[in-house]
Order: C-alpha cells, then sequence, then structure tokens
C-alpha cells in the first residue's frame, strides 16, 4: 500500500492469481467428470454450421461481410472472432 501525499490517495495492489486459480478449478469441478470438451467443440462446431446453412443470396453477402470485416468469426479451426 502506497500514499501519495499530492493527491492524498492511497493506492492498493491486489494479486489475484490465487483466486483466479480456485476459480478455475471450480469451474472444472463444476463441469463434472462426465463433461467432454472434444465433444463439446464438436456440438459448437456443428450449431456454428447451422446457424450460418441455408442463407439466401443476400444473407450470405452479408454474412461474407461480416467476416471480412472482423464482426463474425470466419470458418475453421479457432474461429473465435477477434477481440
Amino acid at each position: 500500500m502506497n500514499h501519495d501525499d499530492s493527491t492524498g490517495l492511497t493506492a492498493f495492489t491486489f494479486d489475484l492469481t490465487a483466486d483466479e486459480s480456485r476459480r478455475r478449478a471450480e469451474v472444472v469441478a463444476a463441469l463434472g467428470e462426465h463433461w467432454d470438451p472434444a465433444a463439446a467443440l464438436t456440438g459448437e462446431d456443428e450449431a456454428y454450421a447451422l446457424l450460418y446453412s441455408g442463407l439466401d443470396a443476400e444473407q450470405q453477402r452479408t454474412y461474407d461481410m461480416l467476416v471480412a470485416a472482423g464482426v463474425l468469426p470466419g470458418e475453421g479451426p479457432g474461429r473465435a472472432a477477434p477481440h
């Protein structure tokens, strides 16, 4: 803890590393032993493909424009939208 006399404010520093590790462990525990990450990713890929299937020509152009602009992720592995 540091005190800055020019502003009258006290700086606090928190290390959240241990708390983040605990949170992640709790998430994995809550998912349970039967959670299959590969199956979950396969299901997400199938849902994504279904969501954007059957587009008409105008919808496809809009989709392509949004992918090109980085608003929607494109096709393929690791298609998380950019930040």
